[in-house]
């Protein structure tokens, strides 16, 4: 029934014995789940081979009895085993017992200690005397490595290490492999619907009459609470306390939740708010490199529910990231089903030029793979321009690795790995544990060696003196503009029609100037002026050379007179406490002070919407006189209506170029040539009068940043702060739904779910719900920022008693799904082709010719039994690994979408929520096609899953005759198993159920 067919050759090799065997990936926190022995009788070999594995009866007791452990340094977490002795006996007697039956036990090896003693037992991949694995890519080597150590010839197979030993071959053939990641990554935007999904899962095991316990994190699970602040209060001494307080006021609901699953839930670990950007707290505390649990070693690795979760790349560590769907899957013992990727080998070579920046660096990486084609790959950076590059640098590259489209960025450790390792608190001997397991499983690069050629699918190259100070946008991280070209470029684009690069201003309008009063004083702005100046996100904060470089900017600019105007928006958003610390022990936080540039909070803010609100006189000029106004930022997203909903253009840029742009006022200015202002002389500044050399900023991060900073900031991380420590939690299995929440509600995918599953659907007399282009991002389909005061989403919350000030973002309410479905296609600034270009969260209502809000649209059609589909052109799904981009469209009721091209995460996501994503032919989309989208759609697929075949081409016929063939892009056995089942969250329900 599910695909048993496929996997009988599978089934053949495999033996009753090998259910047994031990998967120690799983062994941080909470004893690891065993496979218990079955007979290949009694149970199909598809449970088996993609089913969670089955807990022992002793195991299940001692994951109930273990105690709860929420706050302890990554480097000692250990197997919570240990604190109940008769169990933990029985336990051990187990893991002996199951080693001896591990497929490449033979290659388990000991590595011993420098002083005598061994640091613990590998899986050595050089004792596999097999020389294809010399040529491997060091990111491919992470995945033979944990393919042989999770090897149980159950979900992981020998054939599938065959595989990727044989990468050279396999990849081209686009095949597919299991893998497990040691841990899993959250942020609370994505975090807080993952936890509500797991809560929901709870309810849905006891409907159907089973232990609601089951539904449980088998792998480490941190969720760092870093997206709810919002900048309602900037240019303040006070603002990090006042944004704090107001953001517990906001999110109490959703904080005191989370409290609640860090408890109920075992091996999940919450970091509160205030701490810190995800990602850096990843970098800088939670990423090991290498795990040592209990003596077993293996290479740390780790998928997140947020796309950014590739920075970690940057430390050696494989990451990337999944839909929050595949990672509640991955937290409940799947393996993830992936391709086998292609690896782009990324060439470094020089050193940069004095006054380049990292994001300079980053921002050319980006446009040069974006033009290459990386999407599904993995990219490898290798070269002896390495050397050049500090392990922030690398983590800036890897960071943007979504916006280059690939899945990973990859850097190898080495020398300068190992002493980030040591500068950010990690101790001496997990250190030498590191260097010496990576050496002895030749996954260490040293480059005082000869370097052995490695394999790869393709190569860039890339000399770091080419790279020259830029900005990029106005509208998408990969439209790289070289700074002495920005002056014209941007005009250019006032010119040009609306697009990426347009804003179709005409001639005669580009210089209007609109006065209004700011506080009292005098203002104006023109097109291109800037009101929103944010130093933001972990791509730059994270990287100590950018940061003291835009305090030194703000330090020459206030020594020379220049301030930046008050009525730009400007702050600063560390992404960790370490970030305060050196600016305020370098001097230098106080000239950033002085220049607006008050700290905020900690956590991502105007990157990921949380820009807040312009003053109320700025917000009326650019209304009132249809301003191009600009936000400068030093993120790494600038999507249409992402940043603020009255910036139209938004940069991105380094940190320094914040400062600088700030106090420039405007976007218009070519800084060769203008002068920035005037300064307290008279005489006219310039951008070279007050740019840092690289060596006043490199003598300035030797002094200021320190590894007792990385040591002290974490050690306040584990004990909270108060706000978060006076929340009370329930302490129960289950969770107890408010009805009357409008931030956590219970919901409706598992309500009527039944034990068998509904099997595949096709698609019958659709209507287009939304006909789109290209470039169709995760924000369009489902922004994260404000709610617009006559959105559905407000019509639903102002008849709840939610004032307006009150209403928080998107972002902030995805445990909401009722908010949520109304803010799908939310976005002000998406156009959909059924409206002729016209910009807004609006459709045709096809059988009536109506125009409204596209979730009044969709129930109407649901109400009449109908269903929807999208049409989309390229690169469909873009942006942020966002779930409830497809959770939102499948409320809607779409069965489908049809584009060119997906985004890899968000493809997996709709497959993930049952949607049917198909691609048309090379060439060939609506518009070639002639579909307008007043069309009614049938998908001829086949009711029986066995029947279906990954990548199939399938018939898409209309009711005006027209018809044409597309590819359904099911890309593996495992997401058309998810199909028959529904969805993949009702496919692990089932299998824990049959336990």
């Amino acid at each position: 029934m599910y695909c048993r067919a496929r996997f009988a050759s599978r089934l053949a090799s495999t033996t009753a014995a090998a259910a047994a065997s031990f998967s120690p990936s799983a062994c941080s926190r909470v004893s690891s789940p065993i496979a218990s022995p079955s007979s290949a009788s009694s149970v199909s070999f598809w449970n088996q081979r993609y089913r969670s594995l089955s807990f022992s009866s002793s195991l299940r007791s001692l994951r109930c009895s273990a105690p709860r452990l929420h706050w302890r340094s990554p480097e000692s977490l250990r197997v919570l085993a240990r604190t109940s002795a008769p169990v933990v006996e029985r336990f051990h007697r187990r893991i002996a017992t199951t080693a001896s039956e591990h497929p490449f036990k033979g290659v388990m090896t000991s590595l011993p200690k420098p002083g005598g003693g061994e640091f613990g037992k590998f899986y050595s991949l050089p004792a596999l005397n097999d020389p294809r694995i010399d040529r491997l890519p060091y990111s491919i080597r992470i995945l033979l490595e944990s393919a042989i150590r999770n090897c149980d010839n159950f979900q992981v197979t020998k054939d599938d290490v065959e595989k990727i030993i044989d990468w050279e071959n396999t990849s081209p053939k686009q095949v597919e492999i299991p893998f497990k990641p040691t841990r899993v990554l959250l942020q609370d935007f994505t975090g807080v619907p993952a936890v509500v999904d797991l809560a929901s899962m709870r309810d849905a095991m006891k409907n159907l009459g089973n232990d609601p316990k089951k539904i449980n994190p088998l792998v480490p699970v941190d969720l760092v609470v870093d997206h709810s602040v919002q900048v309602d209060v900037a240019r303040s001494e006070n603002a990090v306390q006042e944004n704090m307080e107001l953001e517990f006021k906001r999110n109490k609901e959703r904080f005191a939740f989370l409290k609640w699953g860090s408890s109920a839930f075992h091996n999940m670990l919450v970091v509160p708010p205030g701490s810190g950007i995800v990602h850096q707290v990843n970098l800088e505390y939670l990423g090991r490199v290498v795990f040592n649990s209990d003596g077993m070693l293996y290479p740390d690795s780790v998928v997140g529910t947020d796309s950014h979760t590739t920075m970690i790349d940057g430390l050696g560590v494989a990451g990337w990231g999944v839909g929050g769907i595949e990672a509640e899957a991955a937290m409940l013992g799947q393996p993830m089903s992936m391709v086998l990727p292609g690896v782009v080998g990324f060439k470094l070579s020089g050193k940069l030029c004095d006054g380049v920046t990292a994001t300079d660096l980053v921002l050319t990486v980006t446009q040069m793979l974006r033009k290459h084609g990386v999407v599904g790959k993995f990219v490898e950076f290798y070269g002896e321009g390495m050397g050049e590059l500090s392990l922030a640098d690398r983590a800036t590259i890897a960071n943007m690795s979504p916006e280059y489209g690939a899945t990973m960025g990859f850097f190898p450790v080495d020398h300068v790995t190992l002493q980030y390792l040591k500068l950010t608190g990690r101790s001496d001997e997990t250190v030498s544990m590191i260097e010496a397991y990576l050496r002895a499983n030749k996954m260490f690069v040293d480059y005082n060696e000869p370097q052995q050629e490695r394999a790869y699918s393709s190569f860039l190259q890339l000399d770091l003196a080419e790279v020259e100070p830029c900005i990029s946008g106005p509208k998408r991280p990969h439209d790289r503009v070289p700074l002495k070209e920005m002056k014209a470029d941007w005009h250019a684009c006032l010119d040009n029609n609306v697009g990426f690069k347009g804003f179709a201003v005409p001639k005669e309008e580009q210089n209007k100037v609109a006065k209004f009063t700011f506080h009292g004083l005098p203002a104006e702005l023109r097109h291109g002026s800037v009101v929103i100046a944010a130093i933001t996100s972990c791509t730059n904060t994270s990287n100590p050379s950018v940061m003291l470089g835009a305090g030194l900017v703000a330090k020459k600019a206030y020594e020379l007179g220049l301030e930046v105007k008050p009525w730009i928006k400007t702050s600063l958003a560390p992404g960790s406490g370490v970030v305060t610390k050196y600016l305020l022990q370098s001097g230098l936080q106080k000239y950033l002070n002085q220049q607006g540039f008050n700290i905020v909070g900690y956590g991502c803010t105007t990157c990921i919407g949380n820009s807040g609100e312009l003053d109320e006189s700025v917000a009326s000029a650019i209304s009132e006189n249809d301003i191009i106004a600009a936000a400068v930022l030093s993120g790494n997203r600038n999507f249409e209506g992402r940043v603020h909903p009255l910036t139209r253009a938004n940069y991105l840029a380094s940190p320094p170029l914040v400062v600088a742009y700030a106090l420039a006022g405007t976007v218009d200015i070519d800084f060769e040539k203008e002068p920035i202002g005037t300064g307290k002389s008279g005489k006219s500044i310039y951008f070279k009068d007050i740019w840092p050399s690289n060596d006043e900023i490199a003598q300035v991060v030797q002094s200021s940043v320190l590894p007792d900073m990385f040591k002290s900031t974490y050690e306040a991380i584990t004990k909270g702060n108060l706000m978060w420590n006076q929340l009370s939690a329930p302490a129960s299995t289950l969770y107890s739904w408010d009805p009357n929440s409008t931030y956590i509600h219970e919901p409706p995918y598992f309500k009527h779910m039944t034990v068998e599953p509904p099997g595949p659907h096709g698609v019958k007399d659709a209507y287009c719900l939304l006909n789109f282009g290209d470039s169709i991002t995760t924000d369009h389909i489902s922004p994260a920022g404000s709610i617009q005061k006559d959105s559905p989403a407000a019509k639903f919350l102002l008849e709840r008693g939610v004032d307006k000030k009150d209403f928080n973002s998107y972002g902030s309410r995805r445990g909401n799904d009722e908010v949520m479905a109304r803010g799908t296609f939310a976005n002000i600034r998406i156009v959909n082709k059924l409206l002729k270009g016209e910009a807004g969260p609006k459709t045709i209502h096809v059988p009536t010719g109506e125009k409204l809000y596209v979730y009044d649209a969709a129930m109407r059609y649901k109400a009449a039994g109908q269903d929807t589909i999208v049409l989309a052109g390229a690169e469909y799904g873009s942006g942020s690994s966002r779930d409830w981009a497809a959770k939102g469209p499948m409320l809607l009721g779409v069965k489908a979408v049809i584009a060119k091209s997906f985004e890899r995460i968000h493809r997996s996501n709709l497959v993930g929520m049952g949607i049917i994503p198909l691609c048309f032919k090379p060439g060939e989309d609506a518009d070639f096609l002639g579909l307008t989208g007043h069309e009614r759609y049938s998908i001829d697929l086949p009711n029986k899953i066995s029947e279906i075949r990954p990548s199939q081409d399938v018939t898409v016929t209309t009711d005006t005759g027209k018809s044409f063939t597309c590819t359904v892009r099911f890309d593996t056995e495992v997401e058309l198993a998810y199909f028959d089942h529904g969805g993949i969250l009702p496919f692990v329900i089932r299998n824990l159920n049959k336990e």
